[in-house]
């Protein structure tokens, strides 16, 4: 499957976190039950870097409502929740235990693949300047892949949201510099790193969880005062990702990938902001 094509650039939909079934309403005004239709396999892909708990990591729960969501639109399609962690010293599975998402897999009778040992495919795009080759997991390419990022800032990368989530995609064995995380080859020019995999493999739909958002590091608390109390969703991760970046008080022409991406795989303004009824 191709890098998904944005059915309205632009164009993203939120609603308060806190209100009544907050998922389910977004996913359903967003239109996500149709682009399912037909879907054989769906990716649920969280941002869990490390074995901590949110708002750096998702919340199981939205996963889970996510889950939901996708059964009952697409109740012949496999579901399955994937992550690559980035974690130095934890392998996918221990964080998987750490956050709840063992006992969200039994719950929800739903399958959990640790991306980062997960069969690959060889990609090449020559003319790209940072990853001219990209090695990816095989089902992150032909499922229908849902992105559940948290709002985060980023040290190297400004923000680490809808397009940076996509590293957990990239397998260690290719990209994990001796002695460091497991992702560590994507400090190197980090920003031309992130676009480079997102022109491989970008989500065809994310939901992002503002429900609270670290303004400081990816890593640690305090975390936004007052919280942000936002879920936002949408098919353009390049819209998505420029309001986020404005949620956490970022400017996206600022952010190397997303300034890299705009027009590209996305609009980045004028945005199209939503809010169901």
């Amino acid at each position: 499957m191709p890098p998904a094509t944005p059915r309205a650039p632009g164009r993203i939909w939120e609603i308060a976190a806190d209100a009544a079934g907050a998922a389910a309403r977004l996913l359903e005004a967003c239109g996500l039950a149709a682009a399912l239709s037909g879907v054989e396999t769906v990716l649920v892909k969280p941002n869990l870097v490390e074995a901590l708990p949110p708002p750096v990591t998702t919340p199981p729960a939205l996963v889970g409502a996510v889950v939901d969501f996708v059964r009952a639109a697409a109740p012949g399609a496999r579901v399955v929740i994937g992550e690559g962690t980035g974690a130095r010293r934890l392998e996918t599975g221990e964080v998987f235990r750490a956050l709840g998402y063992e006992a969200l897999a039994r719950e929800k009778d739903v399958e959990l693949l640790d991306l980062n040992r997960a069969p690959t495919v060889r990609l090449r795009r020559p003319e790209l300047g940072r990853w001219p080759e990209m090695h990816l997991p095989r089902v992150a390419l032909e499922a229908f892949l849902v992105s559940v990022p948290v709002l985060k800032v980023h040290t190297l990368a400004g923000v680490t949201l809808t397009l940076k989530n996509m590293m957990g995609l990239a397998p260690p064995g290719r990209y994990q510099v001796p002695g460091h995380w497991k992702k560590s080859a994507f400090h190197e020019g980090m920003q031309a790193a992130v676009a480079d995999l997102a022109r491989y493999r970008a989500p065809d739909f994310t939901l992002l969880d503002a429900s609270a958002g670290l303004p400081f590091s990816h890593l640690a608390g305090p975390a936004c005062r007052p919280p942000v109390n936002r879920l936002v969703a949408g098919f353009d991760p390049v819209a998505l990702d420029a309001y986020g970046a404005g949620l956490l008080g970022r400017d996206w022409r600022e952010i190397g990938h997303i300034h890299a991406l705009h027009g590209e795989l996305g609009r980045a303004e004028p945005l199209e902001v939503t809010v169901p009824a």
